[in-house]
């Protein structure tokens, strides 16, 4: 009974299985979600390249599909089953699709606008976290350039202080390191953001991107390893080859192993061995502990020395199709923004002459309304000055009554005068004696005046004498001076002389292997702007630390802080170093092929 029971239980759980042909998947990107509906039978690669379209994506080798697996992740493999990897069991199962190779160069090999905002996005994420060390003067500018994506051309109007108030920016080793609030920082990211006028969000992005590829960490996945000895190292695997580390020091490698000096990377249970091209170098051997991460390291060696040999090759028509019609495009978008620059100008100068004539209405306005103001205080005025003068008439008509009554009395006091005039005779005679005095007192008065006009006029004749003795002594000066001046010297310009000629004989310049020094030119013109902008940008970097270095807290520095302070000084990095090893491995190729060169000939003879 059990084992029918049993029977019939299997032959359920078989049918479902059956019936089940589909599956969920979520694939978190760097902005957003997506979930898909996958049938049982779909590869990896499937998968992928649903991804991949949904996304508008063509350059599809530099990314992968990424899952957690225990205590590391690892990378969906193409060529197999979905499910049947060790992805999540459990729907939707969980996907990350982010970039697994980084390129040597962005702004070379970059293509599309698409390819390179997830970048962005990935890389300014792993600063943020610090999974990428980045110092921070260089933080600071990193910080203006994702800004200038987000919000485009700096405007005071629109972006006040506090508008990154919400922003994150900076890694918080970076704020705890200094002495700054997040006011000064937003200054400073600020100061730099303005400076950025004129960009896309595209060329902001790349410039973010063209900085950080310059970052020791940056595009390198860490491993812990041992070598023969037993000693705890890390490998480092990137764009240009693989790297040894010290377990405390991510920053400078002790060695490096670009991947045209690497022959062969055997790899057999838990042993790596790195056999570099020239048979005499030592073989590198080590080992890791895990089978998951031998797997996911040979899977990055693999994939980046492929990418590695193919940047050295002629690009595929795909590629070169990509290039020519992101060139296009990038052409076509300078046309618009140059029309919509037109457009804004001619709109800002439509926009002045409006704001100017609103000004001259609202002058205008404001002339009316003070002539309005002033007709109406004239208007009270001539109504106060009417009323005043009612009053006054009023006033006027009540004086002339008291005047006439006045009048009637005087003339009744003229009666009287009178009266007493006729009684008043002796009086009469005193006055008339008075009149006879004055009469006297003013003949005087008169030979006094008479006297003092004459005395003016012989005044005004001395003073027409003296007028005419001045005259004639100016005659007499000038007669003076006409003789004292002797004759004019020729013009400083006659003295010159006029016979100056130049000989161009020794300017001839005889030139040849034109294009060669058309070339040479060319190369050195290229040469002299790549040192400019470099130039240019550690000054910018320069500035910055020079700005905030006196308010930085010496007890706070990390010690990838301190290590990347004394490669500073000593001039030392990744990319120093393994520059040495190319130069060293160049020479060494040099010296093979003149012995090969030297035993050739000495076969011949």
């Amino acid at each position: 009974m059990a084992s029918a029971i049993a029977a019939k239980l299997m032959a359920l759980s078989t049918l479902r299985r059956k019936q089940a042909k589909n599956f969920t998947v979520r694939i978190c990107t760097m902005e957003s979600d997506l979930e898909f509906s996958c049938e049982v039978k779909w590869k990896g690669k499937d998968l992928f390249d649903l991804v991949c379209r949904t996304l508008g994506l063509r350059e599809t080798w530099f990314f992968g599909l990424q899952y957690e697996i225990k205590d590391t992740v690892a990378w969906l493999k193409m060529d197999k089953k979905v499910l049947d990897q060790e992805v999540p069991k459990e729907e939707p199962i969980i996907l990350h699709f982010l970039a697994k190779f980084y390129p040597e160069d962005a702004e070379e090999e970059l293509v599309q606008d698409a390819t390179q905002h997830l970048f962005f996005l990935q890389v300014k994420n792993k600063i943020l976290e610090e999974e990428i060390h980045c110092p921070p003067e260089a933080s600071v500018l990193l910080a203006s350039y994702a800004v200038h994506a987000k919000y485009g051309d700096y405007d005071a109007k629109l972006h006040k202080p506090g508008f990154l108030s919400q922003e994150e920016l900076l890694p918080k080793r970076v704020f705890n390191l200094y002495q700054m609030t997040a006011e000064m920082w937003e200054e400073r990211i600020t100061a730099c953001y303005a400076e950025h006028r004129g960009r896309t969000r595209d060329e902001a992005e790349m410039e973010y991107l063209k900085i950080a590829q310059d970052l020791d960490m940056y595009g390198v996945n860490y491993f812990f390893i041992r070598n023969k000895k037993g000693t705890d190292l890390l490998l480092g695997v990137d764009a240009l080859g693989l790297h040894i580390y010290e377990p405390h020091n991510r920053l400078t490698p002790k060695c490096s192993f670009p991947w045209n000096e690497i022959r062969n990377i055997s790899y057999s249970e838990k042993e790596f061995a790195i056999k570099p091209l020239y048979k005499k170098t030592n073989v590198f051997k080590f080992n890791s502990s895990r089978l998951r991460v031998n797997k996911l390291i040979l899977q990055l060696c693999i994939g980046n020395h492929d990418l590695f040999v193919r940047r050295r090759r002629v690009d595929c028509l795909e590629v070169q199709q990509m290039k020519a019609q992101a060139k296009e495009e990038r052409a076509r978008k300078q046309l618009e923004r140059q029309r919509l620059e037109r457009e804004k100008q001619r709109e800002k100068h439509l926009r002045e002459e409006a704001e100017r004539a609103r000004d001259d209405l609202e002058r205008r306005l404001r002339q009316l309304k003070e002539e309005a103001d002033m007709a109406n205080e004239a208007l009270m005025r001539s109504e106060q000055t009417a009323d005043l003068l009612a009053e006054k008439a009023q006033i006027a008509e009540e004086e002339a009554q008291l005047l006439a009554q006045k009048a009637a009395e005087a003339g009744l006091e003229t009666q009287r005068i009178k009266v007493r005039a006729l009684r008043g005779q002796e009086e009469r005679r005193a006055m008339e004696q008075k009149m006879l005095e004055a009469e006297m007192l003013a003949l005087k008065m008169a030979e006094e005046s008479e006297r003092r006009a004459k005395e003016a006029e012989q005044l005004k004749q001395d003073l027409q004498e003296a007028r005419e003795s001045e005259r004639r002594a100016k005659n007499k000066l000038l007669e003076i001076t006409s003789q004292a001046v002797g004759p004019v010297t020729p013009p400083l310009a006659d003295l010159m002389p006029q016979d100056l000629s130049f000989s161009r004989e020794n300017l001839s310049f005889d030139f040849k292997d034109t294009d060669m020094k058309r070339l040479s030119m060319e190369i050195e013109k290229e040469k002299v702007e790549y040192m400019e902008k470099s130039k240019h940008l550690q000054e910018q970097l320069n500035e910055l630390k020079t700005e905030i270095e006196s308010l930085k807290l010496k007890e706070r520095e990390t010690p990838l802080d301190i290590l990347h302070n004394q490669n500073t000084e000593q001039g030392t990095s990744k990319h120093s170093n393994f520059k040495k090893v190319s130069m060293a491995y160049t020479f060494k190729s040099i010296i093979v092929n003149f012995k090969q060169l030297v035993y050739a000939h000495c076969m011949l003879k």
